[in-house]
């Protein structure tokens, strides 16, 4: 099973990707913020992250750029 990390401080936007991801069989990690995202990161095996760029703590540029690092 895939497992896709979703960054984003809309919660309604995380909401409905994740309903429409779940329904192909994709497990879906949830973060509203950078700090969430590293820390899923630190403890999953993700396969794709989505990431929004503005976002409150750690922005999606420096969430990337960690990500590439790792």
């Amino acid at each position: 099973m895939a497992k896709i990390l979703i960054a984003d401080d809309e919660k309604e936007i995380v909401r409905l990707l994740k309903i429409y991801l779940e329904s192909d069989n994709i497990h879906v990690f949830e973060a509203n913020d950078g700090v969430q995202a590293m820390s899923i990161l630190e403890r999953e095996a993700i396969d794709i992250a989505l990431v929004d760029i503005m976002m409150p703590k750690v922005d999606g540029y420096q969430l990337i750029k960690y990500i590439r690092e790792k």
